[in-house]
């Protein structure tokens, strides 16, 4: 019987991995063009774009938490729109954190069909809307759980990589995620990116 009851559940882990795994391929994610195709190693070219941005202090587990709560709360109705009321706005990939001095900035891309005006405005006055410009940025693609020793691995790997190609890097690392918890490690998406500039 115990036996039975383990396969059920590993079964409708792996089932529920592979459906919230489906509905995130499915969700918008920022529009960019590869300009260099090396696997899981590319060089893109992001559109312009905005997002629901806050700042947190911790370590980067803790961050990613926190940091999560505050803008989904946001983007799930703690805002007000131009009317006065609460509106929710779909979910995109992936959530992005990056080291900002002390702490981090966590950001969740906002939907293409809004621009800053139409944006709600949030509730909370740790979360703010901000537009990031179109820009180039090299990335390494990579799956499994976002440990501090694996970011620092992909991160040393991306660099060597770049050291090698015609860009440069021009801002600090930021670690994007576009899985759900549900998501089993080795079908998880994971990147490391860095926004880079072409060298002269």
């Amino acid at each position: 019987m115990g036996s039975k009851v383990l396969k059920v559940n590993v079964f409708f882990c792996i089932f529920v991995s592979f459906f919230f795994s489906c509905q995130v391929m499915a969700i918008e994610e920022p529009k960019f063009k590869i300009l260099v195709d090396a696997g899981e190693l590319e060089i893109r070219s992001y559109d312009e774009y905005l997002v629901a941005e806050t700042g947190v202090e911790g370590s980067f587990d803790t961050a990613s938490r926190k940091g999560f709560r505050r803008v989904a709360g946001y983007i799930f109705g703690e805002n007000k729109n131009s009317i006065g009321q609460s509106e929710k706005i779909q979910m995109t990939a992936p959530v992005t954190v990056k080291p900002d001095n002390e702490g981090w900035v966590l950001h969740f891309v906002m939907p293409s069909n809004y621009d800053m005006s139409q944006l709600p405005v949030p509730n909370n006055s740790g979360v703010s809307l901000k537009k990031i410009e179109a820009h180039l940025a090299a990335v390494i693609i990579f799956s499994g759980f976002t440990t501090d020793s694996k970011i620092q691995k992909k991160t040393e790997e991306l660099k060597a990589w770049l050291e090698k190609q015609n860009f440069e890097i021009a801002g600090p690392q930021q670690i994007a995620r576009y899985n759900d918890p549900f998501t089993l490690p080795w079908l998880r998406r994971n990147e490391i990116i860095f926004k880079v500039t072409a060298k002269n």
